[in-house]
């Protein structure tokens, strides 16, 4: 019982010893978490603090890891685990909680940057037959065809090897490479040479992603296409098993034809993922976001960079067209938590590419992304299928923003819903609009009726019968504890035979 009333400081501090780590351990772990890249990632930059941390399938190692960590650095170590997102995302508020200067992330990563903390991503060595998956490319395709290499992250290490085995047969082979890890992140290491430097110019450019230069910067991967080429004309052989970022691939490059090899079942394959069908899934939010009047933006995430940014242009682009928007943190997203708040219609996710998303069939309401509410709310954006699961292309610089007509409000404009076939209404009409008691502002619509749209914040909340639990501080007596019932509902050990039956 004294550790549930140690102080923050104790805990912090606590030691977990673990004995016999070089015996149970399944994996290398000196190469599997390359340790040794590691530890002059620490040194180098001489961090005193550092957060490690790791997914739920390999917090059982994590113990191993500290250990030999400390063995050859003079840092502190803390361990970060459960995280408040998804695991691919970079913890940086608990990293910040104990003070840490960098952080350290194990396992599959979404790659997307941070603005806080310096941060080097191991996404863990995880075995590759590179003989079965050069025979089945060789099975797969010709030596004139375009191909494309994209590997999922834990088989990156391998892509040199498979250009170097392939590329004198297959002159029109690109590989992609993923972002060097030290270029994740906004910052620069301290006693920074030339290499590193270069790294920043790098990424600089990568983040323009020049198209005119066939210049591809998606998902953490790197790949230059010949001059004149276009990502339509080449087929893809991607190199891992069924996840969320094939899914991401498919939906992003829906255009070329997909091939997987994956390691764990050495078994090749084509996706025959029913893009289209996908597609016009995603299309169906989009319509109920039209549909909707309140909309509610769901902060997914709270390590990505510009996250901050991609809501405050929601909330303008909600605006611009008439509507209502709140905002929203809830950590992990469930049904419970979702259907707190009927008067939302339809839901934002403000996440990573990783887990934008959701299959919100389960759900109260709908769902969507960024993407789908700039396709709902901006006239300037048309859908062409082509599909944006990252936030970040979406805002000023990025490859694909597309600007205001104007930042005025959109003028009310009839529109047909595909989903109801009825008639709704996109923007803002100043004209049928006027002050009533309460606050709230009256409308009315085509079939002459009047419905109220609520306009002050937290006015949903405040007309409840029960809005939750309250402390009424100087209102409940105080009353000394006293002993409960004891034994079994059956029968309680104070009551007498008669008083149970």
């Amino acid at each position: 019982m004294d550790a549930f009333f140690s102080n923050v400081e104790s805990v912090f501090d606590r030691k977990v010893e673990h004995i016999g780590y070089h015996d149970d351990l399944p994996i290398d772990a000196t190469e599997y978490f390359e340790i040794q890249t590691c530890v002059q990632f620490v040194n180098r930059n001489n961090f005193k603090c550092v957060a490690l941390q790791f997914p739920d399938s390999l917090l059982e190692h994590s113990t191993v890891v500290v250990h030999q960590l400390q063995e050859r650095t003079e840092s502190k170590f803390y361990i970060l685990a459960d995280t408040s997102y998804g695991s691919c995302c970079v913890d940086e508020i608990a990293a910040l909680h104990v003070n840490a200067e960098a952080i350290i992330h194990f396992g599959r990563s979404c790659m997307s940057p941070t603005g806080r903390l310096p941060v080097l991503l191991v996404f863990g060595r995880q075995p590759v037959d590179l003989d079965l998956c050069e025979s089945a490319f060789r099975e797969t395709f010709t030596p004139d065809q375009q191909v494309l290499i994209i590997s999922d992250v834990v088989y990156s290490y391998c892509s040199g090897d498979m250009l170097s085995r392939l590329h004198g047969d297959f002159k029109s082979l690109v590989v992609s490479t993923t972002i060097d890890q030290q270029t994740c992140k906004e910052f620069k290491p301290k006693g920074s040479n030339e290499k590193t430097s270069r790294n920043e110019e790098a990424k600089t450019k990568d983040e323009a992603n020049s198209k005119s230069e066939n210049v591809y910067n998606q998902f953490g991967r790197r790949f230059v296409l010949p001059k004149g080429k276009d990502i339509s004309d080449y087929q893809i052989f991607y190199i891992g098993g069924q996840s969320i970022t094939l899914t991401n691939f498919l939906m992003t490059f829906n255009k070329c034809t997909f091939f997987t090899f994956d390691p764990a079942t050495n078994f090749c394959r084509r996706e025959t993922l029913d893009v289209n069908r996908a597609l016009m899934k995603r299309y169906y939010m989009i319509e109920k976001a039209k549909d909707a009047n309140v909309i509610g933006i769901v902060a997914g995430t709270l390590g990505v960079k510009d996250y901050l940014s991609i809501i405050t242009r929601l909330k303008a682009l909600i605006k611009r067209m008439g509507k209502k928007s709140y905002t929203f943190v809830m950590g992990k997203l469930n049904v419970p938590k979702m259907a707190n708040f009927t008067e939302v219609d339809v839901y934002v996710l403000v996440a990573c590419p990783e887990n934008s998303l959701i299959d919100s069939k389960e759900f109260y309401r709908p769902i969507i992304t960024p993407f789908e509410m700039e396709i709902a709310c901006n006239e300037a954006r048309e859908w062409t299928g082509v599909y944006v699961t990252d936030f970040r292309q979406l805002l000023p610089g990025a490859v694909d923003y597309v600007p205001f007509v104007s930042d005025d409000p959109v003028k009310l404009q009839p529109d047909v819903s595909l989903v109801t076939g009825s008639v709704r209404r996109m923007g803002i009409d100043d004209e049928e609009k006027f002050e009533c008691s309460g606050g709230a502002l009256i409308k009315r619509d085509d079939a002459l009726s009047l419905s109220t749209v609520h306009v002050t914040p937290g006015q949903f909340l405040s007309e409840r019968s029960w809005q939750g639990l309250q402390q009424k501080l100087g209102e409940t007596p105080v009353t000394l504890a006293v002993q409960g019932r004891k034994g079994i509902a059956a029968s309680y050990t104070h009551e007498t035979d008669g008083e149970a039956s």
